[in-house]
């Protein structure tokens, strides 16, 4: 696409489905709080005294246990009225598969298990959050077709490892099959994709405006693979979720994806009242 074939009005229809998945009841503006696990049970409510504390759910409601084979289950009191997946049960294994988490409820708050370095955790959901109730809008720069770059989608002969640090301070390998390359001002400029999947590759960057109009810590970007080259659409940069919740894990960008030069294209800060 050249940039007099450009579309907004494609980009506009991008961004609403973007705002619609946001807001949602169970978007990451309604993520409340993160709860590491160790071995053992461990009650949860909404009591002081609780060993996990969750707010807007019975005081006593249940337990979770990580038990020594690495699972884990919940247990909920006989009077919580839990549901497993939207249906009503006391108690059951929760699956941590990042794809289909089980997902245990009472009322509007909900939590499932995750994953991340051997470590588990309870991701805790509340549709009725401050952060949901407060968001207003994510301003963005203004639509540049400039910024729409099709690049090399260049493959290693060999895949390259990364480490993949976090903004909670965690990290991880990943090994690295391809890289973007394409020009910019006489620049070189080439992006390494660490997450995201083969046929839509995620790449976590940094540029001159991070921590002033845009997000500090990154924003992430979707390609799209066409053959030999990559799509890179920067007016469809995104905010990371941890510019939406403290309780994210968001990775952060390798060296190699911190930009020296200014990304006037996609998501700026997101705007909350108050």
């Amino acid at each position: 696409m050249s940039a007099q074939t450009y579309d907004p009005s494609a980009l506009e229809i991008w961004h609403e489905k973007r705002l619609t998945t946001l807001t949602k009841p169970d978007g990451w503006l309604s993520v409340v709080g993160l709860s590491w696990l160790e071995r053992g049970t461990w009650h949860f409510g909404s009591s002081s005294d609780s060993d996990i504390v969750i707010a807007n759910i019975p005081s006593s409601a249940g337990t979770v246990t990580l038990n020594e084979s690495g699972s884990v289950t919940v247990r909920f009191e006989p009077d919580t009225k839990g549901t497993i997946d939207g249906k009503a049960c006391q108690e059951a294994t929760l699956s941590a598969d990042p794809a289909a988490p089980t997902l245990a409820a009472i009322g509007d708050v909900s939590f499932y298990v995750i994953e991340r370095n051997g470590r588990k955790a309870l991701r805790i959901v509340d549709s009725g959050s401050r952060n949901r109730q407060d968001f207003m809008d994510i301003p963005r720069f203004s639509a540049d077709p400039s910024w729409r770059i099709v690049a090399d989608w260049v493959a290693l002969e060999t895949p390259q490892p990364f480490e993949v640090d976090s903004i909670i301070g965690t990290a991880n390998t990943v090994l690295v099959t391809h890289k973007a390359v394409f020009n910019r001002d006489g620049r070189k400029i080439e992006l390494w994709p660490t997450h995201g999947t083969e046929t839509a590759p995620m790449f976590v960057l940094r540029d001159a405006t991070s921590g002033h109009e845009t997000y500090g810590a990154s924003r992430f970007l979707t390609g799209e693979i066409d053959g030999s080259q990559i799509v890179l659409d920067f007016n469809k940069a995104i905010n990371p979720p941890c510019a939406f919740t403290d309780f994210a894990t968001c990775p952060l960008p390798p060296a190699e994806n911190r930009l020296p030069f200014r990304i006037e294209a996609g998501e700026k800060l997101p705007r909350f009242r108050g």
